[in-house]
C-alpha cells in the first residue's frame, strides 16, 4: 500500500499544503517533527504522531525529531487561555533526556536522528534574530493567530511578548533544518498548523526554497470528546514510573466500543486485512472486548515490550478471576501491589480491620455495613464474615473486593 493511502485509511490525513498527497509517495524526504519538553514523559496522545512517524520512516523517508530546548524555555501558548508557567533550565534538561529515551526505544532499530533547537539558539543574539527572522514576518500574520485573538480579545488573559514570539522560533527551526538537514516537509498534530506555517513562510521569504506540511487530526475519544494527551487531566503517560504497564494495558482494555477501531488504526501496526479480522471477531460478540484486548496487546507491546505484556496481562487475569492469585508469580505479585492496596495479616484476623487497613472501608462502621450488604467478596465469592479463616486464602493470598470495580480490590497476604 502507497504511503498517501497508508495514513488515509489509518486517519492521519488532517490538513496539508501538498497540492497533491501523493506527493509523499515518491522520493525520499527528509521531515522533522518537534516535542516539546513540557514534562519528562510522552502521552499516549503523543504517541499518536508517533506512529504516524512510524509509516513515513517504513516509507522510506528520513526522521529529524527536534526536541525543543530553546521553545521549552517559553512553551508553546496555542490553545493556551493563560500564560504557561516556566520551567527551569534543569527541569528543561532532564525532561529532553527522559523523551529522548523514549523515542530512541519506540524508534528501536529504526533511521532517526534526534536534534535540540537549543545547540543553534543559544549563540543567536537578539539583534541577529531580529534581523534574521523578525524582519521577514509580518506583524499582521502573527496577529491574525487565532489563540492571540482569543488571549488579546475583552475576556482573554492577555499574552506576553515572549509567547507571542513563539511561532518566530518554531518557524526558524524549519529554516534551519531546512538548511543543514535538507529538510522540506514538517509533521505534526492539527493544532500546530499555524506554527507549522510559519516555518514554510521563512523559508519561501528568506531561502527562496518550498518546503511543506502534513498534519494529522488530534485523537479523541467519541465517547467524551475529550482529547488524549497530558493536558487534559487523566494522563496516560509512556513511562512506566507515571503509568504502570498494568494500567497501561487496562486503559486499552477499557475503551470505548465507537472509537476502538479507530485506536486500532492509529495505534497498532496491523494490516487492513487482520484488523478487519479483528473487528468482524469483535463484532460477534461486543462483551468479550475482543477487539479492546488485540488493541492493548499491540500497544503495550509496542511501548513497554513483551516481559512487561505477559506481567500486565497476568495481572489483569488475577484481578478478573481468570487465574486463581495463589498461582501468581514473585513478579506478578510485584506487579499487583503497584496496582491495588495490599497488607500482611493473621489468618484469622478481623475482616473489618482488612477493609479499612486496605482503604475499601473509612470506618469500622463502614466496613461492618459493607459485610452485612453484602458487598463484599473474597477470590470472587460473596462473603459475610467479619473474620478472617485460613480457607479464604489460596497459598497464603487473597484478593477482597468491594463491589465489582478493579480499582476497589486489595491483596491481603498471611504473615
Amino acid at each position: 500500500m502507497k504511503l498517501s493511502d497508508e495514513l488515509t485509511w489509518r486517519g492521519f490525513v488532517n490538513q496539508t499544503t501538498y497540492k497533491d498527497i501523493t506527493s509523499i509517495d515518491g522520493d525520499p524526504i527528509t521531515f522533522y517533527w518537534g516535542v516539546d519538553p513540557s514534562a519528562d514523559s510522552m502521552t499516549v496522545g503523543n504517541f499518536a504522531l508517533a506512529m504516524m512517524v512510524r509509516h513515513f520512516i517504513d516509507a522510506g523517508h528520513r526522521a529529524v525529531l527536534l526536541v525543543g530546548g530553546a521553545t521549552g524555555m517559553i512553551g508553546d501558548p496555542d490553545g493556551k487561555k493563560q500564560e504557561r508557567e516556566l520551567l527551569s533550565v534543569d527541569d528543561i534538561a532532564r525532561n529532553k533526556a527522559a523523551i529522548s529515551k523514549q523515542y530512541r526505544r519506540i524508534f528501536d532499530g529504526k533511521d532517526l536522528e534526534i536534534v535540540d533547537n537549543y545547540d543553534w539558539f543559544k549563540d543567536m543574539g537578539y539583534l541577529d534574530f531580529l534581523r534574521e527572522v523578525g524582519k521577514h514576518v509580518p506583524v499582521r500574520q502573527m496577529l491574525g493567530r487565532e489563540f492571540v485573538q482569543d488571549r488579546l480579545g475583552d475576556e482573554g488573559s492577555g499574552i506576553s511578548y515572549a509567547e507571542f514570539s513563539y511561532a518566530l522560533i518554531q518557524g526558524y527551526d524549519f529554516l534551519h533544518l531546512y538548511r543543514e538537514k535538507g529538510a522540506t516537509l514538517q509533521v505534526a498534530g492539527s493544532d500546530q498548523w499555524g506554527n507549522c506555517i510559519a516555518g514554510v513562510e521563512l523559508i519561501r521569504r528568506i531561502a527562496g526554497g518550498e518546503a511543506h506540511i502534513w498534519t494529522a487530526p488530534l485523537v479523541i475519544n467519541k465517547s467524551t470528546g475529550v482529547k488524549f494527551g497530558k493536558s487534559e487531566g487523566g494522563a496516560i503517560w509512556l513511562d512506566p514510573a507515571k503509568t504502570t504497564p498494568t494500567a497501561f494495558y487496562q486503559f486499552w482494555i477499557n475503551c470505548d466500543d465507537a472509537g476502538v477501531e479507530d485506536y486500532l488504526k492509529v495505534y497498532t501496526l496491523l494490516g487492513k486485512d487482520e484488523l478487519e479480522l479483528v473487528l468482524a471477531k469483535h463484532t460477534e460478540n461486543t462483551g468479550a472486548r475482543y477487539a479492546q484486548k488485540r488493541l492493548a496487546e499491540e500497544v503495550t507491546r509496542l511501548v513497554h515490550g513483551d516481559d512487561a505484556l505477559r506481567t500486565a496481562q497476568s495481572v489483569t487475569a488475577c484481578l478478573i478471576g481468570d487465574a486463581p492469585i495463589g498461582e501468581a508469580s514473585d513478579s506478578v505479585l510485584h506487579a499487583l501491589r503497584a496496582e491495588i492496596s495490599s497488607v500482611q495479616t493473621a489468618a484469622d484476623a478481623s475482616m473489618i480491620a482488612v477493609l479499612v487497613n486496605t482503604g475499601l472501608a473509612s470506618s469500622n462502621g463502614e466496613a461492618r455495613r459493607l459485610i452485612a450488604g453484602n458487598a463484599i467478596s473474597v477470590n470472587g465469592v460473596k462473603t459475610t464474615d467479619e473474620k478472617l479463616n485460613p480457607g479464604m486464602f489460596n497459598n497464603a493470598r487473597m484478593l477482597v473486593r468491594r463491589g465489582k470495580a478493579f480499582k476497589d480490590t486489595a491483596l491481603v497476604e498471611l504473615v
